[in-house]
């Protein structure tokens, strides 16, 4: 058994995600700055950005699981504790990577800015999971019930944002990214289940012929290996790419901006 593998598949899933990712918010952009009428908030394109963050979201729990399973056959979790505190910095790390949205976005989007988008939740959620990384069928259940709660409370409103972060929305609130803990966590917790039970062991358990070294699979292998990177710089180079198009003036940009 080879522990330092990447099963290619994973990459390959997670590298569609990141172009589906880029194509939708390519089409928001447009429709945002006003280039181009669209609705992106009803059918398909909301379909799509749904698709592609249960993906993403998904794919959390299964790599977490990959991860948490090659360190044990590896020996790293003698010492429990440190091996907690590589969870925690982790997520912490990719928490204030969120933090440094929301200031960017508190500077450009004031109206429209991040208050707990995609990066805060899979920071906090790496954490949280950790508990829950040796379990399977806890998981399942778990997925379920978080979905579910986290669609009942979709449907109330408060009128004080501190529960944003779980899913309770003030009223009026507005932002171009938000993921809760509910009900994604619940996403990421069948990841773990599927992770678990598809991935026992660090060996994959159903049958793939190799196509590892297929064209296809190694572009998309690639960008599922750099999707953090990919996240932080598509939208600024998209903003980039329709300016130099000629598609989007600086006038324009900053109108829709302020």
């Amino acid at each position: 058994m080879d522990l330092n593998q990447r099963f290619w598949e994973i990459d390959v899933i997670r590298g569609l995600a990141i172009v589906m990712m880029v194509t939708y918010h390519l089409l928001f952009d447009m429709a945002f700055f006003g280039v181009y009428t669209l609705d992106v908030s009803t059918g398909i394109l909301w379909w799509l950005a749904r698709l592609t963050a249960f993906m993403f979201l998904f794919l959390v729990g299964v790599s977490l699981v990959l991860s948490h399973t090659r360190a044990e056959l590896k020996g790293q979790n003698q010492e429990r504790s440190g091996f907690f505190f590589k969870y925690l910095k982790r997520g912490v790390k990719i928490f204030l990577l969120g933090i440094l949205i929301t200031m960017v976005t508190w500077i450009f989007i004031p109206q429209d800015f991040i208050v707990f988008g995609v990066l805060h939740f899979i920071g906090i959620a790496i954490i949280l999971e950790y508990p829950f990384l040796n379990k399977k069928y806890l998981n399942l259940i778990l997925g379920i019930l978080f979905i579910i709660l986290g669609l009942i409370l979709a449907q109330f409103t408060v009128s004080y944002p501190w529960l944003l972060w779980l899913g309770l929305k003030p009223l009026g609130f507005i932002t171009v990214d938000y993921f809760p803990l509910l009900p994604w966590l619940g996403v990421v917790s069948l990841g773990l289940f599927a992770g678990k039970t598809l991935y026992q062991g660090y060996k994959r358990k159903f049958r793939l012929p190799d196509l590892s070294k297929n064209h296809f699979t190694l572009l998309f292998s690639f960008l599922g290996r750099h999707s953090l990177l990919i996240y932080l710089l598509h939208q600024p180079l998209i903003i980039l790419v329709l300016y130099l198009l000629g598609v989007l003036d600086l006038g324009n940009l900053f109108y829709f901006l302020n």
